[in-house]
């Protein structure tokens, strides 16, 4: 019995021992942080970043700039000239004006001669009494005229039309983070960039997560959808590509918050505010409200990252964290209470002296 309370005291003796090198070893980085550094380690330790206490003369150069208007002007779709293509299907009319019997082509009276052809991969276009001949790159005018050329001397004054039915060269085509992606013709009128998004059933992801890429073959413009539905709207080129992709309006999360994690802005505009909204906010019972920082990458290669500092105790904090906008990869990161992290090392070691006196007994 003597030896079994001797080896009892011994093992407690060092648990004790152990748990007072434990909190002396952890109280060396001064107020704690959970996953990430500690709240005095960022600010301290500087050299690679500018650390900003954020308060009523520092937070101007990081608040919201002015905002756009929205446009009250329409876009007003005109017919741009149609180039023909490969694949593009014709609907040819030729009309001979020779005395009935005589005419190679039916006259107009009776509706004239209707020829369906399809421009195939090398660009030419096969008519009889016309032959084979190259009418990509062409417009319908041109190829009107061509025909008139090449059937002269062959019969008489001839009228002719050609109409697009089947149309390549004039669609659009639509495609990525769209419901329905596809091509879509503008055989009956011209389609703004809105059109052409409805038409494929608009996007699949909130207008201010889209960017939108309109090429031409000739240039390249990109756009975030929200701005399109504020006014920027334009009419497509035929045979123009509009693809619409995720915007990478993405901030991280870490820390003493409720949901940490890669998350999606929720607006084009986000508050500081609204983004730890986002979160579920600082985590209740854990979380250290002075050490509330913001990581921003430099603004260009001269320039510094930035770390925004925050006391949440100061009831005007919450009005700074309204005005402070918040910028795709920027990184939330909350420091825990001091409070909480020492519980986190106090309480296994607890667990540890109570089995080992339960194994002792």
């Amino acid at each position: 019995m003597i030896k079994s309370l001797a080896v009892s005291k011994r093992v407690n003796l060092k648990l004790a021992a152990l748990a007072l090198a434990t909190l002396g070893l952890a109280g060396c980085g001064g107020t704690l942080s959970g996953a990430g550094p500690y709240k005095g380690e960022i600010e301290s330790k500087t050299e690679a970043y500018n650390l900003v206490d954020i308060n009523a003369s520092t937070i101007a150069p990081y608040m919201f700039g002015a905002t756009r208007p929205v446009l009250a002007t329409v876009t007003k779709p005109v017919s741009a000239e149609v180039r023909l293509a490969a694949g593009d299907v014709l609907n040819v009319l030729i009309a001979d004006t020779a005395p009935e019997g005589s005419a190679l082509f039916a006259p107009l009276a009776t509706g004239g001669t209707q020829l369906k052809s399809r421009i195939d991969s090398q660009g030419m276009l096969s008519l009889p009494y016309v032959g084979r001949q190259f009418v990509a790159g062409m417009t319908l005018n041109q190829v009107e005229n061509m025909i008139r050329r090449q059937l002269k001397g062959i019969t008489t004054d001839v009228q002719t039309h050609v109409e697009l039915v089947g149309d390549l060269s004039g669609s659009v085509l639509v495609a990525g983070a769209v419901k329905t992606p596809g091509r879509f013709s503008t055989l009956q009128g011209p389609l703004t960039l809105l059109d052409a998004v409805n038409q494929a059933g608009g996007p699949v992801l909130e207008p201010h997560l889209v960017n939108v890429t309109v090429r031409t073959g000739s240039q390249v413009q990109q756009f975030n959808y929200e701005d399109i539905l504020a006014g920027n709207n334009m009419v497509l080129r035929p045979n123009s590509e509009v693809v619409l992709d995720r915007a990478r309006q993405r901030f991280v999360a870490m820390g003493a918050v409720s949901e940490p994690g890669l998350k999606d802005m929720p607006s084009q505009q986000t508050s500081l505010l609204d983004a730890l909204s986002s979160v579920g906010g600082l985590k209740e019972g854990s979380a250290n409200p002075e050490g509330v920082f913001v990581f921003r990458g430099p603004a260009d290669a001269k320039s510094k990252p930035v770390v925004l500092r925050l006391n949440m105790r100061d009831p005007a904090s919450i009005f700074y964290a309204r005005q402070i906008a918040m910028k795709p990869d920027d990184t939330i990161f909350v420091t825990n209470a001091a409070v909480h992290e020492w519980q986190k090392i106090i309480s296994p070691i607890v667990q540890t002296m109570l089995v080992g006196k339960v194994v002792s007994q």
